[in-house]
């Protein structure tokens, strides 16, 4: 054991006992970040107009804080562009996070003094939690690749801002910059596929332990270094034993993954967003990811189906229950209040508080009144690829709404890595699988009101090519899973296979 390696297990063990104890004492830690955030809050323009100086505890909270989005908080943020201060937060932003919404175009998410640690501590955490669990210190000393956006940055009113994911490159610890790929001036290109040119000649020859990214971009970077060199990455790397991702649901991307390297490597999944980093994957042993709830954030939960309401019902963390799936809302020490990040989670664990990540809010199929959810959909269709040994690429659903004769539909949009043997036998069981997962989908077939869906093979590479055609090809944009219009779906047709 080398030196590094010494430190990292001495440094990891110490970090992993002050992560349990924050996991036993979660609710009352919860409680005093809110009773901060308030005394914080109650000095700023915000807290001002929001009457912060008369809440003291959540109830009150709850009633002067309203749930928002970032078209209600868009106001703020303007203000802060143009270097205002204690506006959301004490004094200015160090940073705002650039970030591409799909309703608000381009958002400007403030990171203050403050939540700096929460974006830069918790991956490290859930790596030093890997580390001690496991022991495996392989990766510590080999060389680790983050697919990440620019590092670059401009200025807004005179705040620098860029992508989340480049202003924590800033970060990294000087003794892991000898570890790091690729090279800063790579990551500053702007066209991925340049960029993952750039990125595979500098790592093609090297002793990669660790690769962390979105599993899509993940798998275009094996893609290419197979291209390149006619090896699985597993043989190319032989010492590459740690997978780290997020971003989007592991499971339809984990078999093509795992196969192109060759063999299985352990897998630590995180949940971060420009407005924070929420959870991270804390053991290997257990299902879920462990809630950050002692790093400047205070967690609310909205059920999923009240979201939209007026006054919709908002609960603590001392109040979630097991399975149900929840709205996550945060007030964080960066200065967002009530905010709806548009993600859905449910809790698989109350002791400690563990979630899975189970959608978008706003990404969603019920033109027909079914309500179907990301996670419905994914579940349905990886069942069906198990079942048939079917790798799947990437794909999206939408509805088809028949305006002449003949009943609509849900209309599926699916790159396959290996095609199944019966492409009708392949739709029903989806089908099938859908309508045991979402009762409201079963009961539209049952009653003869929707057809069984309807599968659209694409062309290879064709969402990636999709996104190179609307200029979002890398950094951390993602296909949606739904969408309750028609819009992507027109816009994928010419990328489809006529059958």
């Amino acid at each position: 054991m080398n030196l590094k390696s010494l430190l990292a297990v001495s440094f990891a063990n110490n970090i992993y006992k002050k992560i349990q104890k924050d996991a036993a004492t979660a609710l009352h830690t919860q409680e005093q970040i809110l009773k901060e955030l308030i005394e914080t809050g109650r000095k700023t323009v915000f807290g001002k107009e929001h009457h912060l100086s008369e809440v003291n505890n959540y109830q009150e909270f709850s009633k002067a804080i309203p749930v928002r989005d970032y078209e209600q908080i868009k106001g703020y943020i303007s203000l802060v562009k143009e270097g205002k201060q204690n506006i959301l937060w004490k004094g200015k932003p160090i940073y705002l996070a650039k970030t591409s919404g799909t309703t608000s175009g381009i958002k400007y998410i403030p990171i203050s003094k403050d939540s700096i640690h929460n974006h830069i501590n918790s991956a490290r955490n859930a790596l030093l939690c890997y580390l001690a669990e496991t022991g495996n210190k392989q990766f510590v000393n080999g060389k680790m690749i983050f697919l990440s956006g620019s590092p670059e940055l401009e200025r807004v009113g005179g705040i620098p801002t860029g992508r989340l994911s480049g202003i924590v490159n800033h970060h990294i610890p000087q003794y892991l910059r000898g570890n790091q790929l690729p090279s800063f001036e790579t990551n500053c290109i702007d066209d991925w596929e340049t960029k993952l040119d750039k990125i595979v000649g500098e790592t093609i020859s090297k002793d990669m332990t660790l690769i962390s990214g979105i599993p899509p971009w993940v798998q275009m970077y094996f893609d290419r270094l197979h291209q390149k060199s006619g090896k699985k990455v597993g043989d190319l790397f032989p010492n590459f034993n740690l997978l780290v991702q997020g971003g989007v649901n592991f499971e339809p991307y984990k078999a093509k993954l795992f196969e192109s390297i060759g063999r299985r490597v352990d897998t630590i999944e995180l949940f971060p967003a420009s407005e924070g980093f929420f959870a991270f994957q804390d053991t290997q042993k257990s299902e879920g990811l462990l809630l950050n709830t002692n790093s400047g954030i205070y967690f609310e939960f909205v059920p999923a189906g009240e979201i939209f309401s007026e006054n919709p019902i908002r609960l603590s963390l001392k109040d979630v229950k097991l399975g149900e799936n929840y709205a996550l809302i945060i007030n964080s020490n960066a200065g967002l209040w009530g905010y709806n990040i548009g993600d859905t989670v449910k809790f698989v664990s109350l002791n400690p508080y563990r979630i899975i990540v189970s959608g978008r809010i706003k990404h969603f199929i019920s033109a027909f009144g079914e309500h179907v959810i990301g996670e419905e959909v994914e579940a349905a269709l990886m069942a069906a690829a198990q079942e048939e040994n079917v790798k799947i690429t990437e794909f999206t659903v939408a509805p088809f709404v028949q305006q002449g004769e003949g009943k609509s539909y849900h209309e599926w949009f699916v790159e396959f890595e290996n095609e199944p043997e019966n492409l009708a036998n392949f739709t029903n069981k989806v089908d099938a699988n859908l309508r045991k997962k979402n009762v409201y989908y079963d009961d539209l077939i049952a009653g003869n009101i929707l057809q069984t869906l309807r599968i659209n093979r694409m062309k290879k590479n064709g969402f990636i090519d999709y996104m190179k055609s609307i200029n979002k090809l890398g950094g951390q944009n993602k296909v949606p899973r739904l969408s309750n219009d028609r819009v992507l779906a027109d816009a994928l047709k010419p990328f489809t296979i006529i059958n």
